[in-house]
């Protein structure tokens, strides 16, 4: 597909040059790389044919399981974490703090089941930083649509003590599901390729920038919902799942706060995530004035109020005496939620990571650049530990803060002063995955021009992986962003999405058996050979204009007379 973009671009040159003024110079063409082609048959044959990606999956996510932050099951992997990159002889192994605190927590089972009007085994867990019942219980349950102001309090106030809530409004579910498995084909890298006119890159995920419509969304009331519930001694609420079923997602407490997992937003009110079909069974059923109980025990435990949010960190040094102290880095996010056991959320991007060092250390190779692996914890939050780094190490960034910003998590606004210190400037690159488990079609250039002809030559020796399309768009949500926002090169490749957004994302399904070894060798050989590219070249990897001035209409257009 891009060859023949390519070619109709070179043959269309020589008109572009009659049609320009003698005296107006043609743009530069870009600087040819000086590709290791050698080294990179070498990185391709060790990560095609000698990988260990899914023995690092299994141990992840079967031995440690989900890692939520701030948990005792996220210093588990961070432990083990630094102990596989001392095993593979890397330097500096680490955890490093983030520079947030928050609630140590962990599920230690939850169980609902339905008594009347029938018995049926009700699929549910905990809502993450959810306070335990106390014990199990039965209860009537009662049906609570989503309340607005506090108004809508007074409908309620002396019905809900010992019952348990089923709260909120129906999700929309259809008869005919999305195909699990779906794959980008070469239409749709076409589009992906092709940067969209109207600015609009919400496909891609980049987050609206209207704070008021954000301040909607964060707003505290929803902390006071659960304190009228826990005022009026409800037993538990009960939050659909979502509507791809599979208890998607279990964030769905956030209905309670995004904030729950700090001290001063405690959620007051035990609360689970149940499967969408239970949970609209027992909805119809209370709609027809039927009656329905259930039996429930959720059971947790906390483990501090105060709980350092930790990254883990470990370089591959560089060796030339000029270059060494400029870092290319990779990395996913080692957090995870608890409904399964986030292998392609991030998990397959840490394990990518991993690999994609391993490959670089059993070859024994020597980059000019240090390369540096990070694997970052509270992304689930608002990619906090990616912006701690950042903040560490690179620049402090300051955001707005007014009456509309001041119930908003950082990671919904755009920073309005960048103030560059540190390692700023001896900071060459970030490649960052988490897209699940498909294997690595692309990347998003984020706008960079110059580094967009760069990939599309490191692209040339990978193309038969199916690596085949550079886009200039941008991509968001995920940890490259807070490196971009920055001022700095981050970059997201482009994934097959296979059963991401269908199945797996944020769901009970998440789980080792939904990874794709193929998917995931090709991923970490090709991160490798990104990774030693950028290592290698002569010059850093080009920088953006830093523009923090939002548009602002044009002044004097029209007549005043």
């Amino acid at each position: 597909m891009y060859k023949i973009v390519a070619t109709a671009l070179c043959l269309a040159l020589p008109a572009l040059a009659l049609a320009q003024k003698k005296d107006s110079p043609l743009p530069s063409p870009p600087a040819a790389e000086k590709l290791d082609l050698d080294t990179i048959a070498r990185i391709r044959d060790e990560g095609i044919n000698r990988s260990h990606v899914m023995e690092y999956g299994a141990a992840l996510f079967d031995g440690v399981g989900p890692r939520l932050t701030f948990s005792p099951d996220y210093q588990k992997a961070a432990d083990w974490s630094v102990d596989q990159f001392k095993r593979m002889g890397l330097a500096n192994a680490h955890t490093e703090s983030f520079g947030e605190t928050g609630i140590g927590w962990r599920q230690i089972g939850t169980s609902v089941l339905m008594t009347a009007p029938a018995t049926a085994t009700v699929i549910a867990q905990a809502g993450p930083w959810s306070p335990a019942t106390n014990g199990e219980t039965t209860a009537e349950v009662i049906a609570i649509p989503t309340l607005h102001t506090e108004k809508d309090f007074e409908k309620w106030k002396g019905k809900l003590a010992g019952k348990v809530i089923l709260y909120g409004d129906a999700p929309k579910t259809s008869p005919n599901p999305p195909t699990p498995i779906q794959s980008y084909d070469a239409t749709r890298l076409q589009h992906l390729f092709e940067y969209p006119l109207d600015g609009d890159q919400g496909e891609t995920d980049v987050l609206p920038t209207d704070l008021t419509y954000w301040s909607k969304v964060f707003t505290p009331f929803k902390e006071s919902v659960a304190k009228f519930f826990a005022d009026e001694h409800a037993v538990a609420a009960l939050i659909p799942g979502g509507s791809n079923g599979a208890m998607h997602d279990d964030t769905g407490t956030a209905a309670f706060g995004w904030f729950v997992f700090k001290p001063e937003h405690k959620q007051l009110i035990p609360g689970a995530v149940v499967n969408t079909e239970n949970w609209m069974r027992m909805s119809r059923l209370l709609s027809h004035k039927v009656p329905v109980s259930v039996r429930i025990n959720i059971q947790t435990q906390f483990s501090g109020d105060k709980v350092d949010g930790l990254n883990v960190i470990a370089d591959l040094p560089g060796t030339d005496p000029v270059l060494k102290d400029q870092v290319v880095m990779a990395g996913g996010h080692l957090d995870s939620w608890i409904a399964g056991t986030g292998a392609t959320d991030d998990g397959a991007g840490v394990i990518v990571a991993m690999e994609a060092l391993r490959i670089l250390k059993a070859l024994d190779l020597k980059p000019r650049r240090t390369i540096r692996v990070a694997l970052w914890g509270g992304e689930e939050q608002g990619i906090y530990g990616s912006r701690g780094y950042v903040v560490s190490h690179l620049a402090s960034l300051k955001y707005p803060q007014n009456e509309v910003t001041k119930n908003l998590p950082e990671f919904v606004m755009l920073p309005e002063k960048v103030t560059p210190k540190g390692d700023y400037n001896t900071f060459d690159a970030y490649f960052n995955m988490d897209n699940g488990t498909g294997k690595f079609l692309g990347i998003y250039a984020e706008g960079n021009t110059p580094a967009a002809s760069i990939f599309r030559q490191w692209m040339e020796p990978i193309r038969d992986l199916g690596f085949t399309t550079v886009s200039e768009r941008a991509t968001g949500s995920t940890d490259h962003v807070n490196f971009d926002q920055a001022g700095l090169p981050g970059f997201q490749f482009i994934q097959d999405p296979r059963d991401y957004e269908t199945r797996t994302h944020h769901t009970a399904l998440d789980t080792y058996e939904r990874l794709s070894e193929p998917d995931l060798r090709q991923a970490a050989t090709i991160m490798a050979i990104f990774l030693w590219n950028a290592s290698q070249r002569d010059a850093m990897m080009p920088r953006k204009p830093l523009n923090l001035n939002t548009p602002k209409p044009l002044e004097g257009l029209y007549p005043t007379k």
